[in-house]
């Protein structure tokens, strides 16, 4: 075995999950499983911002871990250990703007949880939301809605869509990220004052073009009060 000389002056450390150096050290045997464990966290502690993923691509081909284990399937299968166990979660990103979605990998966390739930694949879409849906047509998770036509989901905003989709009647939701997508106004806080307009004014359109108060229109309250909640969810207000 060839004898390490120590580690430099100046050293960076790498934040590791305590968990990972008792309970899990004991009962992870496996060690592409370790190693890929390892490597996603020194990835992870150089990237910066949202989402806090590591692409696939990057693990699949690192070299400490190609000369380690070998192969590219081999770091596949201790990716897929590694999300077998718990340890990681897989969700999708997109590495490069513009291009497609691939696999990520994010720390299992509750808040992680939650994004890599709403890091789904879809197709990418330019320009305005389709004016209609075809009859009997699923509707699309929120968190693609505003990856589509906004951008990059994080934790905060993704709790802010699932509260609204709480309150919020899902024609309103989508015609809200319509009006923000034909105004350029990408931004899920402009999304949530128009939600936040029509539930105080109604749907509807005044002499001036602005929206108002439609008398024939539902506000989120009178919609919630006459259809209550989808999937027989009730209101968070109550």
């Amino acid at each position: 075995m060839p004898s390490f000389s120590g580690f430099p002056s100046g050293t960076h450390s790498v934040p590791v999950p305590s968990p990972l150096l008792g309970p899990l050290l004991e009962e992870i045997t496996d060690v592409a499983e370790l190693k890929c464990t390892l490597r996603f966290l020194w990835h992870l502690a150089q990237r910066r911002g949202q989402p806090p993923a590591v692409p696939a691509s990057v693990l699949l081909n690192d070299e400490v871990l190609l000369a380690s284990l070998g192969s590219g399937a081999a770091i596949s299968q201790g990716l897929r250990a590694t999300v077998e166990r718990g340890t990681l979660l897989e969700g999708f990103t997109n590495s490069i703007p513009g291009a497609s979605r691939e696999p990520a990998y994010l720390l299992h966390t509750p808040e992680n949880r939650r994004l890599a739930e709403a890091m789904v694949p879809a197709p990418q879409r330019d320009g305005p939301l389709p004016q209609a849906e075809p009859p009997g047509a699923s509707r699309p998770n929120i968190f693609v809605l505003y990856e589509d036509n906004v951008g990059t989901l994080t934790p905060i905003v993704a709790d802010e869509l699932r509260d609204a989709e709480t309150v919020y009647p899902w024609a309103w939701i989508k015609d809200a990220f319509r009006e923000a997508v034909n105004n350029n106004k990408r931004s899920w806080r402009y999304i949530s004052r128009i939600l936040e307009r029509w539930s105080a004014e109604g749907r509807g359109h005044g002499a001036d073009g602005e929206p108002g108060r439609d008398t024939k229109a539902l506000t989120a309250t009178e919609y919630l009060e006459r259809y209550g909640l989808p999937d027989g969810r009730r209101d968070r207000r109550e």
